[in-house]
């Protein structure tokens, strides 16, 4: 159905493998007749999905090369977290589409525009290889993936690095403000709170809700000068949300 997929080199190849292995290749022209036409209307009267790309990884990487989106349908987070507008969280609205269908329940699907975020690496070492177990949360980015110094003074909690915005703190100060009960850092860094929620705290925190300055978790914060590694990017992105009506 693709306009950018040549209907004569797919017949050719479907007559090839025909003549090698006898299976014959019914070549149909789905888009002759308005036929993409009717299959736009129809995706669009029926709320169905509808990939922007053919499903291989050439035709992934050439779309969001030119969306200059991020190929974020590639990977996932270790903590199993649905993440916005990732194939898990698009799985699980249209299991709750599939409930509502089967109980004749109206509902629409509408697309919106935000700003998506994916956190590839993050560590804090201590001096020159002492790595702390530490948690930066969501929306936490750094120019250039990497800030040296130490912690410059606090005030009400909030711990002040003396390099690009980066903010600190406890973990006892994490668990007051989110109402949670992480016992240790490993704990938080392998089963973190949804990106809702943590924006949430980010907002406490900064009392703006726009803001990408790192906020650093750690069990205690340390005097010594410190490295921060963050990788991390922001980017353009349009996610689909359910809505009884």
């Amino acid at each position: 159905m693709s306009p950018l997929k040549s209907q004569e080199q797919l017949k050719r190849v479907g007559d090839a493998f025909y003549e090698k292995n006898g299976v014959e290749f019914i070549a149909v022209d789905y888009r002759s007749d308005g036929g993409s036409q009717d299959q736009s209307r129809v995706t669009k009267e029926e709320q169905l999905y509808r990939q922007d790309y053919c499903g291989c990884i050439f035709g992934l990487t050439m779309q969001r090369d030119s969306q200059d989106k991020l190929m974020d349908e590639m990977f996932s987070p270790i903590t199993g977290a649905i993440l916005p507008a990732s194939i898990e969280e698009r799985i699980e609205m249209y299991t709750y589409r599939n409930e509502l269908e089967d109980k004749d329940i109206d509902y629409k699907i509408i697309k919106q525009k935000f700003l998506n975020y994916r956190q590839f690496n993050f560590k804090v070492t201590l001096g020159k290889k002492d790595v702390i177990d530490a948690h930066a949360l969501s929306y936490s980015t750094l120019p250039r993936n990497k800030a040296q110094g130490r912690v410059e003074f606090s005030n009400e909690n909030i711990h002040y690095f003396n390099r690009e915005e980066i903010k600190f703190i406890t973990l006892d100060y994490y668990n007051e403000i989110n109402s949670s009960n992480y016992k240790d850092m490993k704990e938080l860094i392998f089963n973190p709170p949804s990106m809702k929620d943590e924006l949430q705290l980010r907002r406490i925190i900064n009392m703006t809700d726009y803001d990408l300055s790192p906020i650093i978790v750690m069990q205690e914060i340390p005097d010594n000068k410190l490295t921060i590694t963050l990788d991390a990017k922001t980017y353009e992105d349009v996610n689909e949300k359910l809505i009884n009506i």
